[in-house]
């Protein structure tokens, strides 16, 4: 699957697109929009996008690329700079991984290292996946960091140098610097939650534990400061923040800190005081996050305008909108069209992108997928759930050892390696990705007692603390804060918690009469009215953290299945700790030297793209 380039990857000035945005992907569908809240000092933020820089090419809602962004962001620096204002862009990990962008190269992120430097953004941090390889975290290090210029924060995250074979920050911990228009003092952090899966050549430290060292007390001491930025890839709600939040006010009582987070996948919206709030801007570049301040003191020596009028130097105001990703928004925003939009830097750089997705042949199709498979738009099981065509049709196709094919065998695996839905259409090697990006390989252990066996599944998915800490990837289905219920994220709740109705959500735009088309309806901390498009909301179900298959069961003479005696127990290396763990507890004696490969150590992946190709081949 991986495929190696087969032209020359150089920057160099492109001929610009006839039009921004893939070449293949829908137009964006007209909506009723909220306009943004500017303020004096303003944010764009991204977290998530895990190699989707060429945007969803069978979802209008959220088509614009990264090239789509870079044209944004420029335009809204005019604008800022027009008016006095400032304009600051943040991003907090977990770019890679999940799209053929990123997965299909070889080595993984050839084009999209190249892609990201791209756009200029203020504030980057690292997100977990970055760190699950040394390959990815060493090209973190060696190639992201100085490709950022100063802007790539690691405050609780360190490295061993490639080259020098020492523990070194994997970038500074912390960076000072004063907006251009308003003179704001901003001391910046970047953090990741308390994280345990990265490999070895990287050490994260726990939050509670920073926050007490000398150079961050030292830091937060500045009394010279007007807004403590704090970028983490880390739920808002999750104890890191409050943590560093409690540390920070203990020194600063009333100082404004601005948090912005990520991991979860959610739009999300969290007030810590009446002076710091966080943000967190959804996933998959389905969303750009727009936060604004206004009523911050201006310590600094403005270059170039006084501040904004409207600014309250005892009272600051915080605000925020969740803009869907596409051109349609990004128009709107920016008051241009698709004449006077884009910008040469935006085109080329989609060029860039489209240049990349032809040389990694993201478009040859294994297939035609005859209808939508969701991972959480059905509930499971259900014939339209993408759980349910895993369980009951590909895997006892695919799962089976040639030596031992007629062994009965229990296959288990993790409803999070399964990341994105298959769109009735071209099942291609770019949605292979987006479905199933991980290498997770098969693994077994031989003639496991099947009364022992059977049992794993309703303990996994009965997050039992005492027996195993599920891991984000595990648990990627879990109930959601009630904060936030959006129309696309990981960890939903039943879908009757999701109808939030559109009373009180109408638009500042005067498109009042235009239809509602379904997708983000987003309730946070601020209330209803965040998202910038109003939508018509989506049902959303909660499914399992494991799924099952029985493959290869006897069957008595009326055809139905019987319980075997000894089962071969085959499952995901990802979650063999946790196998292992749970046998100990269930009493048995199975360690790590009873595991071995199976099917010579397939990747689900390869196997879902095989099993598509031999089932849903023609046309589409």
């Amino acid at each position: 699957m991986i495929l190696r380039s087969t032209s020359c990857w150089v920057l160099v000035t492109l001929v610009a697109l006839g039009r921004s945005t893939q070449p293949s992907a829908p137009e964006p569908v007209s909506a009723p929009l909220r306009e943004l809240p500017w303020g004096q000092l303003n944010f764009l933020h991204t977290t998530d996008t895990h190699g989707w820089h060429a945007g969803h090419l069978q979802e209008p809602s959220f088509t614009g690329d990264w090239g789509d962004y870079i044209s944004f962001a420029q335009r809204l620096h005019a604008k800022a700079d027009n008016e006095g204002r400032d304009l600051l862009l943040i991003d907090t990990g977990d770019r890679i991984e999940g799209n053929g962008l990123y997965d299909a190269s070889d080595p993984k992120g050839l084009y999209t290292r190249a892609i990201f430097k791209e756009q200029h953004i203020h504030v980057i941090c690292t997100g977990n996946h970055e760190l699950y390889h040394k390959a990815s975290s060493d090209n973190e290090y060696l190639s992201t960091v100085p490709n950022s210029h100063g802007n790539y924060l690691a405050s609780n995250l360190d490295i061993i140098d490639p080259n020098s074979d020492e523990r070194v920050p994997l970038a500074p911990r912390f960076k000072k610097f004063t907006t251009k228009n308003q003179g704001i003092r901003i001391l910046a952090f970047g953090f990741l939650f308390d994280f345990k899966g990265n490999a070895n050549n990287t050490i994260v430290e726990p939050v509670e534990k920073t926050v007490r060292q000398r150079w961050f007390l030292e830091a937060i001491h500045d009394r010279e400061v007007d807004l403590f930025l704090v970028v983490g890839h880390v739920p808002l709600d999750s104890s890191e923040f409050p943590t560093i939040f409690k540390a920070i006010r203990q020194v600063q009582w009333d100082t404004p800190i601005q948090f912005f987070g990520g991991h979860t996948h959610i739009r999300d919206y969290l007030e810590y005081d009446s002076k710091a709030y966080g943000l967190e801007s959804g996933r998959y570049m389905e969303t750009i996050g727009f936060m604004s301040i206004t009523g911050l003191s201006t310590g600094g020596q403005s270059s170039t305008r006084p501040p904004v009028a409207e600014a309250i130097r005892s009272s600051p105001k915080f605000a925020r909108r969740y803009i869907d990703n596409n051109l349609y928004s990004f128009h709107h925003h920016s008051f241009l069209n698709s004449t006077t939009f884009p910008t040469a830097h935006g085109r080329n750089v989609t060029a860039m992108i489209a240049l990349a997705r032809k040389d990694l042949k993201l478009d040859h199709r294994f297939g035609c997928a005859p209808q939508d498979l969701w991972t959480n738009r059905a509930p499971f099981p259900h014939q339209k759930s993408i759980f349910s065509w895993l369980q009951v049709q590909v895997l006892p196709d695919v799962v089976s050892e040639t030596t031992r094919k007629d062994v009965p065998r229990l296959v288990i695996v993790n409803t999070g390696g399964i990341r994105f839905d298959i769109f009735k259409g071209p099942f291609t090697i770019d949605t292979t990705y987006t479905v199933s990006p991980f290498t997770s390989r098969f693994r077994y252990i031989k003639d496991v007692p099947f009364q022992t066996a059977k049992r794993l599944k309703r303990i996994l998915n009965q997050n039992v603390p005492q027996l195993v800490e599920i891991p984000h990837e595990l648990a990627t289905h879990l109930p959601v804060s009630s904060r936030t219920q959006a129309a696309a994220f990981e960890g939903s709740r039943e879908s009757s918690d999701l109808n939030y109705g559109l009373a009180n959500q109408m638009p500042l735009s005067s498109e009042n009469d235009l239809p509602l088309i379904p997708g983000y309806t987003t309730h946070d901390a601020a209330g209803s009215d965040g998202d910038d498009t109003i939508h018509s909301p989506i049902k959303f179900y909660t499914v399992p953290n494991v799924i099952e298959s029985r493959v290869a069961f006897p069957t008595s003479e009326a055809g139905d299945a019987e319980d075997p005696e000894k089962v071969d127990l085959v499952y995901i290396d990802f979650i063999e700790p946790y196998i292992l763990r749970i046998l100990k507890f269930l009493g048995t004696g199975y360690e790590i030297g009873d595991t071995e490969a199976y099917m010579e150590g397939k990747q689900l992946t390869e196997l879902i793209s095989e099993w598509v190709e031999g089932n849903w081949g023609g046309d589409c």
